[in-house]
């Protein structure tokens, strides 16, 4: 219990940490591409790489990691997705050591602008993560489900559309949470203010001198007299100090002057067109550009377009738009920061962002009818953060918490049903069961020699004369044990079989044994189709069916054994593998021979493996193997049907197992090799 909390703890921790991440990189997915474009100068693959696949990375990596947390969250394809997760996480954490490292970019970017860590410091979370993505991959299935199997798609898809119109939306228009220093209603003089008490940079510097040929280093501290020459000095920075958020926006017009104090202190509006880049700017939007610079100019407003293109881009985007706005200079960077969209407009006042668009939202001519004083878009816009957040909780997590909720009221009301139902069921089965017969049957498989056989026979023989059983017990025993065992027997208490027979009915075999044979030794059954016998000696259904056409025509009674591997029961292929068994080798029976078959379901996943099916997955296909049974037969010859379960059952889960509507014994293999350890599965009957 104690680990299925420590699994969940650290499913939730990488469930929230990736869709965080991928939601804030999806809501500002050119900021990741030009981090991606930070990696990629690193490695020296800048060149190589265009923009349009480092934009659709960008776009691909938001989707993955918050479809991800959403897999996690929901505990959706958990053993696929947690070990998605660790090799993800591992590779993050080798790629932020080497950050940590060598220091090649500032800030991984891992939450984009709206978290900052240090490499260290996300290298450190990381690792933490790497711990948790260990712990759910090492224990997938304790992740406890929020919604059902059934429903997991809807959940998937519909985080794959929303995060996908996220970030179409923030390209096409702007991101809908700004976390830069120029947001709108951000005062870039209050941004670029060095408080009082902030912590200044601390530098040391180291004087080099020489005297009589001897060179020594002195600091300002003690510094030497004049009979010392001075042959050089090192500046080391010792601490960095305060940082103000804006710390590099500058414009300079074309003529050379520093006009920034202008811009930001102007109390009235300024219109600032910003293009990093005008060679690469897009130009579709050129007329309603025009548009408001000419009403710009009407109004008095002053209109700059900042670049930090050269001289050739801007009188090449002068000829395009046939525009007369005054062209500035400003650092690329920084106007990378301002805004998401190339080009884009921002709107101050005072010194304070008051609107931001992006080409392809401009306002209209038709808006632009009075100053802006009297006009919205002059003011700050209504809509705040909090109402941002809002219409994600009702677009996408109330309706997966809607969803939940029904999904969840569903199942309850689903199980309430069926445990009525299984309440009724149990009260007839009362009566059913008494006219199917309650098995466990011994398996012995080649183990033992003749001499312990014997004296395990008279063992059980001894032990159950002194307390029947409530059930008929059955051992079978490998072929020379037969005749042998079969005279020690109580044949009232214990039935005898053999663990296997011929597909021929007599002839130059050497070393097969017929059901004729089987049956002269005294033995009443036959176990046909284990696991093993199609494992490792390649029998065909068509073989099974053979077998067991001359075991019934020979009188012994056949437990046939059906069931599903590993890798079927994780592709949810169980009910077909069992269903196609039955009809490969038992189905063209008539109804009157089917009464002398008894099933026996072995997951081959749990026999010998320490492994069980819980008493409900054993239920479930119980119960769907008697409801094939039932469309082939009847529901008569199905209820008289007995099937029992075998798959690495013991005395310690026989009762549960046992206490299934359609669970009706086991076929028992390494516990039925010990007297005590048999007895006390047939015990559980009791």
């Amino acid at each position: 219990m104690a680990m299925k909390v420590v699994v969940n703890v650290c499913r939730l921790v990488l469930a929230l940490t990736l869709v965080l991440s991928g939601f804030v990189k999806a809501v500002d997915p050119i900021g990741t591409q030009y981090k991606i474009n930070d990696y990629l100068e690193a490695w020296g693959l800048y060149a190589i790489v265009g923009d349009t696949v480092t934009l659709l990375s960008s776009v691909l990596l938001s989707a993955i990691e918050f479809v991800m947390g959403i897999c996690l969250l929901f505990a959706i394809r958990r053993r696929l997705v947690s070990r998605l997760v660790l090799v993800v996480m591992a590779f993050m954490t080798v790629l932020t050591l080497w950050l940590a490292i060598a220091n090649p970019i500032s800030d991984c970017g891992c939450f984009g602008d709206a978290i900052k860590l240090t490499n260290w410091q996300t290298f450190w979370k990381n690792i933490v993560l790497l711990v948790c993505a260990a712990v759910v991959c090492a224990r997938p299935l304790d992740m406890v489900r929020f919604i059902s199997k059934t429903n997991q798609w809807i959940v998937t898809n519909y985080s794959v559309v929303f995060i996908m119109a996220v970030s179409g939306y923030s390209l096409y228009l702007l991101p809908m949470f700004d976390f830069r220093p120029y947001h709108v209603g951000a005062d870039i003089r209050q941004g670029m203010d060095m408080p009082e008490d902030a912590e200044q940079p601390q530098f040391e510097t180291t004087f080099i001198l020489e005297k009589d040929g001897e060179k020594k280093e002195f600091t300002a501290d003690n510094y030497p007299d004049s009979t010392w020459t001075f042959v050089d000095s090192k500046t080391v920075q010792l601490t960095e100090g305060y940082v103000p958020p804006i710390h590099d926006f500058s414009i300079t017009t074309e003529e050379g002057d520093d006009i920034t104090e202008e811009v930001i202190g102007d109390k009235g509006y300024t219109f600032l067109l910003i293009a990093p880049h005008l060679e690469q700017a897009d130009d579709s939007r050129l007329d309603r550009i025009n548009e408001i610079y000419d009403y710009a100019q009407e109004q008095g407003y002053p209109f700059y377009c900042l670049t930090a293109s050269s001289d050739n881009a801007r009188q090449r985007w002068r000829n395009i738009t046939g525009a007369e706005y005054p062209y500035c200079t400003t650092d690329e960077t920084t106007l990378k920061t301002m805004i998401r969209s190339n080009p884009g407009l921002m709107l101050l006042k005072d010194g304070k962002v008051i609107r931001k668009w992006s080409h392809n939202k401009l306002p209209y001519q038709e808006v632009l009818t009075e100053r802006l004083e009297k006009l919205e878009i002059g003011k700050m816009p209504k809509e705040s953060t909090s109402g941002k957040i809002l219409n994600i909780v009702m677009w996408f997590v109330l309706p997966l918490v809607l969803l939940t909720f029904a999904d969840r009221l569903w199942a309850w009301t689903t199980w309430l049903k069926k445990k009525k139902r299984s309440r009724k069921k149990i009260s007839t089965l009362k009566q059913k069961t008494k006219m199917r017969k309650k098995i466990v049957a011994g398996n012995w498989k080649m183990n033992m020699n003749l001499q312990e056989g014997v004296a395990l026979a008279k063992e059980l023989n001894e032990a159950l004369a002194a307390d029947k059983p409530n059930c008929d017990v059955v051992i079978c025993t490998p072929f020379i044990h037969l005749a042998t065992v079969a005279g020690i027997l109580d044949a009232s208490t214990i039935g005898l079989g053999a663990e296997n027979c011929a597909d021929k009915e007599k002839g130059a075999y050497t070393g097969e044994v017929s059901a004729e044979m089987v049956k002269s030794t005294g033995a009443q059954y036959v176990i046909l189709g284990h696991s093993e016998r199609r494992e490792y000696y390649k029998e065909t259904p068509e073989i099974l069916k053979e077998k067991v056409l001359l075991a019934l025509k020979n009188g012994l009674k056949v437990i046939f054994c059906i069931g599903e591997s590993l890798d079927e029961r994780e592709a949810g292929k169980q009910n077909e593998v069992v269903k196609a068994e039955l009809e490969g080798s038992v189905f063209n029976l008539s109804a009157e021979e089917f009464k002398n078959i008894i099933i026996a379901y072995e997951p081959i996943w749990a026999i010998g493996t320490g492994k069980t099916a819980t008493s409900e997955q054993a239920e479930e296909i119980h119960a769907y193997i008697r409801s094939i049974i039932a469309d082939k037969y009847g529901k008569e010859l199905a209820d008289e049907t007995s099937i029992l379960y075998g798959g690495s059952c013991k005395a310690s889960n026989a009762p549960e197992l046992f206490a299934k509507p359609d669970i009706d014994g086991g076929l028992i293999g390494g516990a039925s090799l010990k007297c005590a350890d048999f007895k006390g599965i047939i015990d559980a009957w009791k």
